[in-house]
């Protein structure tokens, strides 16, 4: 079974600051009908304002994995790190038993645009842990993380793997899971999997579906959520 979620209908709050749009329910925006799906509990896009940023704060027992678009993050945790993770760039926070952090755009003059998703580890109270890499968009799918670290993939504390996605206008790609349920989050271009058409901000989601055959009506970059 696939299912599609519509950009428009997604939670939307604005801080001033901070422009965001929710795929699941995260702080003010609740929908019983989108609290996640499989491990996959956090998709927010967040467009942040020259200088303004997250103050910190704590996180315990998730797995977060901040993709950078447009600009530059600065990183801050209670492990020690002091980062900046520019576009292309990936991030991996493990917040095992507990840590701090803050998020923060350095830039004077340019907005900042991320994707922040949380996948929901199958190990509780680990040490936490950070990871960064720059993970280039290659012709196809490319490995973002894994449970082996595979590839050079980014290491997560779950049964789950993450691909970024890039395609042509007219090509078409086999994409076979290993677990259960499914997820593609299209970044750019336009999409069509399972009968359904995906647009910029759209969520495309699958159940018991072991292949997904994509098709790229225009350029297209998504991120790929194979879940058990």
């Amino acid at each position: 079974m696939f299912a599609l979620r519509r950009s428009e209908e997604r939670g939307h709050a604005n801080f001033g600051w901070l422009d965001t749009r929710h795929s699941f329910s995260f702080g003010h925006y609740y929908d019983p009908k989108w609290m996640g799906h499989s491990a996959l509990r956090v998709i927010n896009e967040d467009y942040v304002k020259p200088q303004g940023g997250f103050a910190t704060h704590p996180h315990a027992n998730m797995e977060i994995l901040t993709c950078v678009l447009t600009g530059t993050i600065e990183h801050k945790d209670s492990l020690g790190h002091v980062e900046q993770i520019p576009a292309g760039e990936f991030q991996l926070m493990s917040a095992g038993s507990g840590i701090r952090h803050s998020e923060y755009n350095p830039s004077p003059g340019e907005e900042l645009s991320l994707l922040q998703i949380w996948i929901e580890p199958n190990e509780q109270d680990t040490a936490p842990g950070y990871q960064q890499k720059r993970i280039e968009a290659q012709p196809g799918l490319t490995l973002v993380a894994s449970p082996t670290g595979e590839g050079e993939s980014f290491r997560i504390r779950q049964q789950a793997r993450v691909w970024r996605l890039q395609l042509a206008a007219g090509e078409s790609l086999t994409w076979a899971l290993q677990g259960r349920h499914g997820y593609l989050h299209l970044i750019t271009g336009e999409l069509a999997a399972g009968g359904l058409t995906a647009r910029p901000g759209d969520g495309l989601l699958s159940r018991d579906e072991v292949k997904w055959e994509l098709m790229a009506n225009t350029a297209t970059e998504a991120l790929l959520f194979d879940l058990p």
